[in-house]
């Protein structure tokens, strides 16, 4: 399962790499094309065996994986990101196997490694160093592997979030419905990010910005009243003093974040479903992943 806007090459570097490693006789390839301006659904001709989907519009990394995954047969959906591919061959049979000796897991997420290497056997050994498997409260898009039915017991990943931060909320409602996530080093995930080109373009305020805002709003739909004010008090507070006050374009953000949370108000309420109050403890005691 992949969602893709405007990375053509990187799409197609992914999908040759899946499919050297996958039995096409019982896995799938399925990718959303997410407003995609660069040509990227030439290459529906040049994978004819991958499931396309797509909207003309951008809607978003989130909205365009609620789609996409309700599209999915198979028993374990497996999220990668277009730039992004697993280091192990058997990636497949490594999961089934975890998943086999840990019964009440739901989600596996991998072990993210960043960078971009010519080769996948130039990747430094310090990086590919294993370490013991361990549950967490969340995990990252770029690779992960969820159970089709316990997915389908959340509301997926939320229409109401565009990009950064939707992964936490498919992760406490896994955790509401008492399953567990596992993160592992036996799998993986090469994800391909030139961190000094995104810096260069201003990525990361964009970031910020999306991240303070859903963030916000995941406070709001999940935490109980009065919790919830508290929260978001202490995160736009916090926020303010670290970031806004020391940086113009992080402050403008920062209002921005804080405007649309206010306009859109009214829309996020029909989202609102607080978790159990164990959940929210088991959420709050677990380790997040180690990225």
């Amino acid at each position: 399962m992949i969602v893709s806007r405007n990375r053509r090459e990187h799409l197609r570097k992914t999908i040759d790499i899946l499919y050297r490693n996958l039995n096409m006789e019982t896995d799938e390839i399925r990718v959303f094309l997410d407003g995609c301006t660069d040509n990227s659904e030439s290459l529906k001709k040049i994978f004819p065996y991958v499931y396309w989907y797509g909207s003309d519009t951008m809607i978003g990394a989130s909205g365009a994986r609620n789609i996409l995954y309700k599209t999915a047969k198979g028993a374990l959906l497996f999220g990668f990101d277009d730039d992004a591919h697993p280091l192990q061959r058997n990636f497949i049979e490594i999961t089934q196997k975890l998943f086999d000796s840990n019964s009440n897991v739901g989600l596996i997420a991998f072990k993210e490694i960043r960078g971009v290497f010519e080769s996948d056997n130039l990747i430094p050994k310090k990086f590919l160093a294993e370490e013991p498997d361990i549950l967490v409260n969340d995990f990252v898009g770029c690779g992960f592997v969820v159970k089709k039915k316990v997915y389908e017991r959340t509301r997926g990943f939320p229409e109401w979030i565009d990009i950064y931060g939707e992964e936490v909320c498919v992760a406490i409602e896994i955790l509401d419905k008492g399953k567990d996530i596992l993160y592992t080093h036996q799998v993986q995930v090469n994800h391909r990010v030139d961190r000094i080109m995104r810096n260069k373009t201003g990525a990361g305020y964009f970031r910020f910005g999306k991240q303070l805002k859903n963030t916000a709003w995941f406070y709001f739909v999940y935490y109980p009243f009065p919790l919830v004010l508290k929260k978001i008090g202490k995160l736009y507070l916090h926020n303010l003093k670290k970031y806004g006050i020391k940086d113009s374009r992080f402050f403008a953000e920062y209002c921005k974040a804080f405007m649309t949370n206010l306009f859109y108000f009214g829309m996020i309420m029909k989202y609102r479903l607080p978790v159990k109050k164990r959940t929210l403890k088991k959420f709050n005691q677990l380790p997040k992943p180690q990225y």
